[in-house]
């Protein structure tokens, strides 16, 4: 209507009528009435405004504890630095976990000269990715701590950094979001107890991508994390800090969690070893997230290194009593360090494609080359092709996320910014759910995973449907277990999304998340080793790239991967529930063989 109805008089009746139907027994006057209606635009415009102030005002608090944190802790390895000059830092960095621990409980090597090597080295690193949430100032107190107890466990001495949202006393757990930057957490997570009581020294907490739902690394408090193999590209996430802080040689073991991929995405893009366990196997209690009481699809934390042997001793380290002890719904299953040592050959389910989301070149090729060193190496490889990911995707997976049409996880935006690298997963969720279904509908024909996607962010109706959802994954299960042992599979051997995406794409394609996310729900252990770099010829023959459809998304991926010639490519090892130290004992495997490919003579 515009400024040009109060210059007709049917304008001014017109208000005048309007406003008699609210006020009936005062007569309006139209420019009293104009005074109060520009009155209350300019009250909204001012509420907004103050709103956004508000917001600002959080993130830079937020923004300026960490900075501060970050002087605190250049000035304590600078006085260090002064004290004892003689550290060799470049020494302690290049040793394995496996054998800094050796050193540190024979005493050859301090854990205080160890905790300022690697906090010198993770300024460093998160000056260059921004992957660092924090510093823990406490690092220095369980310092003190651990030299106080003549007991010396697992972990002595041993810097570990930490995902955003895994509880730590005195910090806090943003998950990326404004409405989380409250109060700090009163109690350690059951799981930095038992690090703390293994002699390990929680020293950082890590980037996460707003919300933890996306696997890039960027938040609008704390910005972007790099890949610190290549900054134009992503780290992986929503473990995107650890993953980055750990290739970068800040930190040389870390704990992330994973509910579609979040350990091993950011293990691929950064061409580190991680381990998603069987979900129970860890205790999960003081770990928070956004969005709580999804249970269908159930979250993991797990260990990330530059190894396999330091995932193992992770492992070992939390499956201890203190952990049964403190947890009492974790079951009492300590480490198998039979399974894990052991030698027997093994059979090797294997496929280089789920059949939903093909890869690139670069994955496929791993898993080929992989298993053909495998083969040689006396273990039986065996066919294996995972039933309906196409089904298990936008029936399973995505539902269980959006059971309410997304509703839930959109109240977490509510008085907050939404980051650019989530905006299409945001839009897509406030379609309202017949818009879903009709585009689906329209869509359908021409591609048929959007219009699956779409129509599974519609979510359920009925409480009958979301426990025939339940049944469903329950029966899935049951059905993919059937054809394992069919096969008599002691293992599987397959692709992991990679390589590293540019920034802003992973929001882009959730769905590509398809090779991890069916482990989640499956609830499997799966590890993820790197074993190769993309090459020249890998490069090439991703322009021949078509994928599954050659539809919009397809042609994002290829765009997506391109200019990594140089960058890790990594395979995914899984076993079947419970049996993580089989699928450590894969992984293992994969490694050895890996490493005498690339150097005969180790």
């Amino acid at each position: 209507m515009g400024y040009g109805i109060w210059r007709r008089p049917e304008g001014h009746i017109m208000i005048q009528q309007q406003l008699r139907q609210l006020l009936p027994e005062r007569e309006v006057d139209p420019l009293a009435a104009l005074a109060l209606l520009c009155g209350s635009a300019a009250a909204v415009v001012v509420w907004k405004w103050l709103g956004r102030r508000k917001i600002q005002k959080k993130m830079e608090e937020a923004q300026r504890t960490r900075d501060e944190g970050v002087k605190k802790m250049a000035k304590a390895v600078q006085q260090f630095r002064e004290q004892i000059p003689s550290v060799q830092t470049d020494g302690i960095l290049s040793l394995p976990l496996l054998e800094l621990t050796g050193r540190l409980q024979e005493g050859s090597l301090s854990p205080k000269a160890v905790l300022y090597t690697y906090l010198e080295k993770a300024l460093e690193v998160t000056q260059q990715t921004n992957c660092m949430r924090h510093f823990i100032p406490e690092c220095e107190e369980q310092l003190q701590e651990i030299q106080r107890k003549k007991e010396k466990g697992l972990l002595y001495g041993i810097p570990v950094s930490i995902k955003d949202h895994i509880g730590h006393k005195g910090q806090l757990a943003t998950c990326g979001l404004v409405q989380c930057l409250g109060a700090p957490v009163q109690e350690d997570s059951v799981l930095v107890k038992v690090l703390k009581r293994q002699g390990a020294i929680p020293f950082a907490m890590t980037n996460v991508p707003q919300s933890l739902f996306n696997y890039d690394c960027s938040n609008p408090i704390f910005g972007q994390t790099l890949n610190p193999f290549n900054h134009q590209k992503s780290p992986g996430g929503s473990s995107g800090g650890e993953g980055a802080l750990i290739a970068g040689g800040g930190s040389i073991l870390g704990i992330g969690s994973d509910i579609g991929g979040s350990i091993r995405l950011p293990s691929s893009f950064c061409g580190l070893c991680g381990l998603k366990p069987t979900a129970e196997r860890l205790s999960l209690s003081g770990v928070s997230g956004p969005v709580s009481g999804i249970l269908a699809v159930p979250c993991a934390l797990g260990p990330m290194a530059r190894d396999v042997d330091s995932l193992a001793l992770c492992m070992k380290a939390l499956l201890c009593e203190e952990m049964f002890q403190l947890d009492p719904t974790v079951p009492p299953i300590p480490f198998n360090e039979e399974v894990y040592s052991s030698s027997a050959p093994l059979r090797v389910g294997y496929y280089d494609t789920d059949g939903y989301f093909p890869l690139p070149p670069c994955m496929r090729r791993a898993v080929q080359e992989t298993g053909e060193a495998l083969q040689a190496a006396g273990h039986q490889l065996v066919p294996f092709s995972p039933p309906r990911v196409h089904y298990v995707m936008t029936e399973l997976f995505l539902k269980t996320f959006f059971a309410d049409g997304g509703r839930a996880w959109l109240d977490v935006f509510t008085g907050d910014t939404v980051d650019p690298s989530l905006k299409s997963q945001v839009n897509c969720c406030k379609i309202p759910r017949l818009g879903k279904k009709l585009l689906a509908l329209i869509l359908k024909p021409l591609f048929p995973r959007l219009a699956d996607y779409l129509s599974a962010l519609g979510g359920m109706r009925s409480v009958k449907e979301m426990w025939n959802h339940h049944h469903q994954i329950e029966a899935y299960r049951t059905e993919f277990i059937a054809r394992w042992r069919e096969l008599q599979l002691d293992v599987v051997l397959c692709p992991v999304l990679g390589p590293a995406f540019t920034k802003g794409y992973p929001g882009k394609l959730l769905t590509a998340i398809s090779s991890t996310m069916l482990y989640n729900v499956l609830n499997f252990p799966a590890g993820v080793v790197p074993v190769s770099t993309v090459t020249e010829a890998d490069e090439e023959e991703l322009k021949l790239y078509r994928g599954c459809c050659d539809d919009p998304w397809d042609r994002t991926l290829k765009q997506a991967v391109a200019g990594a010639v140089g960058l890790p490519v990594a395979v995914q090892c899984v076993a079947l529930p419970w049996q993580d130290e089989l699928c450590l004992r894969l992984m293992k495997e994969v490694e050895t063989l890996s490493r005498e490919k690339r150097d005969p003579q180790v």
